[in-house]
């Protein structure tokens, strides 16, 4: 489970475990990390937990959120990142990703195998002739001497194709409104977080992660539809032409 360590100047003041989906940060005493300072704003942050993967998210707050000395609107965070709130600072500690080796990209590095050439060795080459059929009749009295051998043909070289992989190109996913005052739009998914929604009546989360797209239900009473089906706590793996119904929109999901 991930950690924030919470510290004042590098005092530490305790940490917090991120054991529930939604955990948010500010000055209200109804936030569940509250830092009574006047340079935090009432309601500064927010933090969406998804299984081991935790996504920062700045709520307009006056003064900005840091991480790792850099103003952020929304971070995927990682292990080791420092959040920073005016003088306090949160550490966010999850083993699971120490444990893991990092890849940028998403994607394996496509191996491209280049054009080869194998050589065949005179010893390898096995050429077998016919008999030769001497007739004792017509053998001569006396031996003739051995013909001359004849000379070694050049060591055949085999050319191999090369072989080039197909590229793997991923395929991104889009959102399009079907009903709804915004029917028609297109949404393009190339951003780790999307959120859908309105505060305080239902929001979800799609998450874009190297193995394919989710949707999490983050806030309101009841949770999104896909193909008419309730998704529950646990985010929901998308396909392709999945249809989700979201308040009053339905929208179908699709790669392209």
């Amino acid at each position: 489970m991930a950690k924030l360590h919470f510290s004042l100047e590098g005092n530490s003041l305790g940490e917090f475990s991120l054991d529930k989906e939604r955990t948010t940060i500010g000055r209200r005493p109804t936030n569940d990390i509250h830092i009574d300072n006047l340079s935090v704003s009432g309601d500064h942050a927010v933090i969406l937990t998804i299984g081991n993967d935790s996504f920062l998210e700045d709520l307009n707050s006056t003064n900005g959120t840091l991480v790792n000395k850099k103003v952020i609107k929304k971070h995927v965070l990682h292990h080791g990142d420092v959040i920073e709130f005016g003088k306090y600072q949160l550490k966010y500690v999850n083993k699971t990703q120490e444990k893991m080796p990092t890849n940028h990209g998403g994607f394996e590095n496509t191996v491209v195998m280049r054009p080869a050439k194998l050589v065949v060795s005179p010893e390898e080459v096995k050429v077998e002739q016919a008999p030769k059929v001497t007739s004792v009749a017509n053998a001569p009295l006396e031996s003739k001497p051995a013909p001359a051998p004849a000379p070694a043909e050049p060591t055949p070289i085999v050319e191999l194709m090369p072989v080039i992989p197909t590229e793997v190109i991923p395929k991104l996913g889009h959102l399009q409104i079907l009903s709804g005052t915004n029917s028609g739009q297109d949404i393009v998914l190339n951003k780790t977080l999307t959120t859908l929604g309105k505060p305080g009546i239902q929001i979800a989360v799609i998450t874009k992660r190297p193995h394919g797209y989710f949707i999490s239900h983050v806030e309101g009473e009841s949770h999104p539809l896909v193909n008419r089906q309730n998704i529950g706590a646990q985010a929901y793996a998308l396909s392709d032409h999945d249809v989700i119904d979201l308040i009053d929109h339905k929208m179908e999901f699709y790669l392209s």
